[in-house]
């Protein structure tokens, strides 16, 4: 793939070069109207902006991932990065009741608002050592990549806007979300859609991940549960034969997972299950008064997800009641199920136009785009019908959720220049 020099290639000789045929209407409309966008010598600065703030572009990057951002905890980054925004020239800044950081760049119409956002929280734990390691041209360091590099990206996009004077009609939102990780569930952009958020959005671009060419449109649901057995506990041997959280556990496990495999392997839309976590128990001479697990079930399809959720919950109550029945003496087990994570699954029209520009924007860069599945942001405007797609930050990188987490800048500037002209198609440029 290549950065944007040149944009002065003929339509003709660009829908020719991308096989686009004259009855595919559709993308030869989108193709045209990102030619008509990238013609602007406006819009052509704006792209060589990009590529001229590189060196703070990864400044930017590095400083933000080494600020600690754990689950639940991300207020240090979101202050610092209130500030960057502020900085970059959006209009005006806030936080707002669960920790979003939102940066409103007024549009000249104001009747639509476009929402470009990265998450600012990571999986790793208080206390994860997130200083950056550099090898060569690779970055080290936990959530280097995921998903602090779109951070970023977003400032780049504010800055190539303010730089170049350029005008949206609509109003944009830029921000950094809390809550896109594990049991944070969507806590930020469920946030935004809510009463409490910043209004009416039309349509919402996420930055995840990083292949350049990849548009998620379809939102991967979950359903993440914690369930908890509990009983009096007591001594392994003068307490022998009271009820066994960990048996019911272990019964609860097997039984799930011979009926959820047979559901995984139908015909259909993919289903998925995993026990993640387990944990309980004080000795090896004890009977634990505990025990329990994490798990997770995804799908495209709500109605897999809730199958797979049946089995989970029938499994759970044929254990309870098996291990109660076994024991000798003592209190029966009792047990809480939690629901921890809900994550809506959905998708969108591939002839959504938010969704045509973004293939029509790769198209025209020399990419092939490829529409995928994620759970990500996306998921609640997908699952809401509001059209919404996740774009990557570009470059390459790897070992994402791990403490060798690693991205290189290898053309990192193409993606940026990528969600620019995606966003200038979706806001509009105002005349």
């Amino acid at each position: 793939m290549r950065i944007v020099k040149n944009v002065s290639l003929s339509f003709a000789l660009i829908t020719a070069a991308l096989g686009i045929r004259a009855q595919d209407k559709p993308a030869a409309k989108y193709t045209a109207e990102i030619k008509t966008i990238t013609d602007k010598a406006v819009v052509k600065k704006a792209l060589q902006t990009i590529i001229d703030l590189e060196p703070q572009t990864l400044s930017n990057h590095i400083l933000l991932t080494e600020i600690p951002a754990p689950p639940y905890k991300e207020s240090v980054r979101a202050e610092k990065y209130a500030a960057m925004l502020k900085d970059a020239g959006v209009d005006s800044v806030w936080i707002d009741n669960v920790g979003n950081v939102i940066g409103k760049r007024k549009g000249k119409g104001g009747k639509k608002t476009v929402v470009m956002e990265g998450h600012m929280d990571t999986v790793f734990p208080e206390g994860t050592d997130v200083k950056i390691v550099h090898k060569g041209d690779t970055l080290y360091a936990p959530g280097v990549c995921d998903d602090t590099r779109a951070l970023a990206v977003v400032l780049t996009v504010v800055k190539a806007l303010e730089k170049t004077g350029i005008e949206t009609d609509a109003d944009v939102l830029f921000i950094g979300t809390v809550g896109e990780e594990g049991q944070g569930d969507l806590r930020g952009v469920k946030n935004l859609f809510s009463e409490k958020g910043p209004g009416k959005i039309d349509s919402y671009i996420a930055i995840d991940g990083w292949e350049s060419t990849h548009i998620t449109h379809r939102a991967l649901g979950s359903h993440r549960y914690r369930i908890t057995f509990n009983g009096p506990g007591g001594h392994s041997s003068y307490n022998f034969g009271f009820a066994n959280p960990h048996n019911a556990l272990g019964r609860a496990i097997h039984y799930w997972s011979a009926g959820a495999d047979s559901l995984s392997l139908l015909p259909g839309v993919r289903v998925t299950y995993n026990v993640g976590v387990i944990g309980g128990g004080t000795s090896v001479n004890s009977i634990p008064f505990e025990s329990w697990m994490e798990v997770d079930m995804r799908s495209e399809s709500p109605e897999r997800v809730a199958g797979m959720d049946k089995l989970l919950q029938d499994a759970v109550q044929r254990a309870l009641v098996e291990e109660n029945k076994m024991k000798h003496s003592g209190n029966d087990l009792t047990v809480m199920v939690k629901l921890i994570g809900d994550r809506p699954s959905g998708g969108l029209d591939s002839t959504l136009p938010v969704i045509q520009r973004a293939m029509a924007v790769i198209r025209y860069e020399g990419g092939t785009p490829k529409l995928t599945e994620g759970s990500t942001n996306s998921n609640i405007p997908i699952s809401k019908g509001i059209p919404a797609i996740t774009i990557g930050v570009g470059g390459n990188a790897g070992n994402p959720h791990a403490l060798k987490e690693w991205w290189v800048n290898d053309n990192g500037a193409l993606a940026i220049q990528q969600a620019l002209l995606i966003l200038l198609s979706e806001a509009g440029i105002a005349k």
